[in-house]
């Protein structure tokens, strides 16, 4: 048993120009781009992307284009593109590459060696695979071990037995989990029967699961994953101005709150001076709780029944932080008003503290609560969570604020 396809390998270098035009661009631009182009360039052009980009990009394309470029790539190829087609979108089976070298346990060194040569040629070869002829994965023969062992020793002789292997409906995030500590070049995927259905390779894997954390910035502010540099104005605009008038309403509730204290506002006009000053710093603690927080579900550190204990962490750190700022901003708060001759200074002083330290232990709360109620529901916790925090971080500090120099102080 072996496989005569493998891939070539690419240097980045070299890539194609179609390729790297494409690779940088959001699935839909670049189906439209390889579409217009021969289906020999664009089977060879998506033989050198990302497998998971090649499926998103197959995705956007119409039934007749990709027909035909599946005809031009090789039969293994196309198989494999099919293939993968069964899996979910972010899964390991979505990304998996048709298997190279193959042969069965009865080889011996030297033939897998005579085996290996044609081959080399034209694709980078890291390990042997040792499949049985019901095609179930049983060993792992490394370059090493084919140049140190004798041309007659059988490939069982001298395998790994029972090598470390991926299963194809492992979403990419659990599967770097399990890869964290093990760096291998390419990891072997194999169904729940143990049959080997493809590979994934080490650096495909870390491309795509550093572009999921590299969009979780941008996610947090309404930027949708598909945008790039290279994304036309048009389609740029319509991706972020729906989340902008989101925003635009969210905002209209934090001016809400000023306006029902409007009186008080204008009695303390001496209060305004420090209401932007209470609104950062409550959102800056609001979105290092959301940044925490997001990673942790990204790397798997919130673990199941976490969110009460990891919320109550954000509440009291959130009252620390906001205990030594409020204490320094309610002195200056005193200071200020003293130089304004406020009779009362005192309370000022105390209300902007006060106010300070709610705000922040709040903003800790929302920092938690909003990434992990998000996945419960089965969003991505970091669609737009920063929108969503911010806005609760201005109504609690403003309303907290105005709220309680209302009730404390009487002019």
């Amino acid at each position: 048993m072996s496989t005569t396809y493998a891939k070539p390998t690419v240097d980045p270098g070299k890539r194609s120009a179609l390729a790297t035009q494409v690779k940088s661009l959001p699935p839909n631009e670049a189906a439209a781009v390889i579409e217009r182009a021969q289906p020999e360039a664009a089977a060879e052009a998506l033989q050198e992307l990302n497998p998971a980009m090649v499926q998103s990009i197959l995705a956007e394309l119409d039934k007749g284009a990709r027909r035909l470029i599946a005809a031009t790539a090789p039969p293994e190829v196309a198989e494999q593109w099919k293939r993968n087609t069964k899996f979910l979108k972010g899964t390991i089976g979505h990304m998996m590459e048709a298997p190279i070298a193959v042969f069965g346990p009865d080889m011996t060194v030297g033939e897998a060696i005579e085996a290996l040569r044609p081959l080399v040629r034209s694709a980078f070869v890291t390990y042997i695979y040792v499949a049985d002829p019901a095609q179930k994965l049983v060993g792992l023969v490394t370059m090493r071990d084919l140049l140190f062992n004798a041309r007659e020793a059988r490939l069982d002789e001298v395998m790994l037995k029972n090598p470390f292997s991926l299963r194809p409906d492992l979403e990419v995030p659990d599967a770097m989990k399990l890869t964290v500590n093990r760096h291998y070049p390419q990891y072997p995927v194999c169904d729940a029967e143990g049959k080997l259905v493809g590979l994934v390779r080490g650096a495909s894997l870390f491309e795509l699961e550093a572009f999921e954390i590299t969009a979780q910035a941008g996610s947090m502010v309404g930027v949708d994953k598909e945008e790039r540099v290279a994304t036309p104005m048009a389609q740029s605009f319509k991706f972020r101005n729906p989340w902008l008038l989101i925003n635009l309403v969210t905002a209209f509730a934090a001016g809400g709150v000023v306006a029902v204290f409007q009186g008080t506002l204008d009695k303390l006009v001496i209060l305004a001076t420090f209401l932007p000053v209470l609104a950062g710093q409550a959102g800056n603690t609001g979105c290092q709780a959301l940044a925490v927080t997001v990673r942790g579900i990204t790397l798997g550190d919130v673990k199941s029944g976490a969110a009460k204990s990891l919320m109550s962490k954000e509440a009291l750190l959130g009252l620390a932080n906001g205990a030594v700022t409020g204490l320094l901003c309610g002195l200056a708060m005193y200071g200020y008003a003293l130089y304004e001759s406020n009779p009362n200074a005192i309370m000022l002083g105390v209300v902007v503290m006060m106010a300070m330290v709610g705000s922040c232990a709040i903003s800790g709360i929302s920092g938690a609560l909003v990434p992990m109620a998000l996945k419960k529901l089965g969003f991505d916790p970091a669609t737009a969570s920063s929108i969503i925090v911010t806005t609760a971080t201005d109504v609690s500090s403003m309303g907290m604020m105005l709220g309680l120099a209302a009730l404390l102080i009487r002019v």
